[in-house]
């Protein structure tokens, strides 16, 4: 569990690092623009590593149990969360409605596997993710964060969710064998 928690910590340290204009600034301007960029990506994916690692050395220690009921719940809720991930980066309508689809994407996709895992290092990591987006929410909108006020032709929404059902299915057919329990 040490290693879930150290991983933890370090992904989301560096990624609320943003949240402070200043110390970023102060970062940039002292190592430069591409160097932050590199030192935040290689801490941010170090710690996903030891997340994984982590999550995987986890002992198993039950908590609940979830209703089998809460299955197709769970799996709307990722689906949604997969269409919202990439909506944050692309000209979409979805931005004129919501100012964090990725952060909301994010909850949805923890809220759905806090509802369909019971055991403490899945509240640990998935409760973690959402706290962490909750938060950055309201670190964003603090500094000012905005939703779009341009309008763009259906199609690119349609894109966007295409390309999150996609992926929702790939990952739910290499679900066992990337994480250890298939959903098909």
């Amino acid at each position: 569990m040490t290693l879930l928690i150290l991983g933890l910590a370090l992904f989301i340290a560096v990624h609320m690092v943003p949240w402070s204009p200043t110390l970023r600034g102060a970062l940039v301007s002292g190592m430069g623009e591409n160097v932050y960029k590199l030192l935040f990506t290689a801490i941010a994916l170090g710690g996903v590593v030891v997340i994984v690692i982590g999550m995987g050395r986890a002992p198993f220690v039950p908590y609940w149990e979830p209703p089998v009921s809460l299955k197709h719940l769970t799996r709307l809720l990722v689906l949604v969360g997969f269409i919202l991930l990439p909506a944050a980066h692309l000209p979409t309508n979805i931005k004129r409605y919501t100012r964090h689809p990725m952060l909301w994407g994010v909850v949805l996709w923890g809220v759905g596997h806090l509802l369909a895992n019971g055991d403490l290092a899945s509240i640990v990591l998935f409760g973690s993710f959402v706290v962490y987006s909750l938060a950055a929410m309201v670190s964003a909108n603090a500094r000012g964060a905005q939703k779009a006020t341009v309008a763009y032709p259906v199609s690119r929404d349609l894109i966007v969710v295409a390309a999150g059902v996609v992926v929702y299915l790939v990952i739910t057919f290499v679900h066992g064998y990337l994480f250890g329990y298939p959903l098909i």
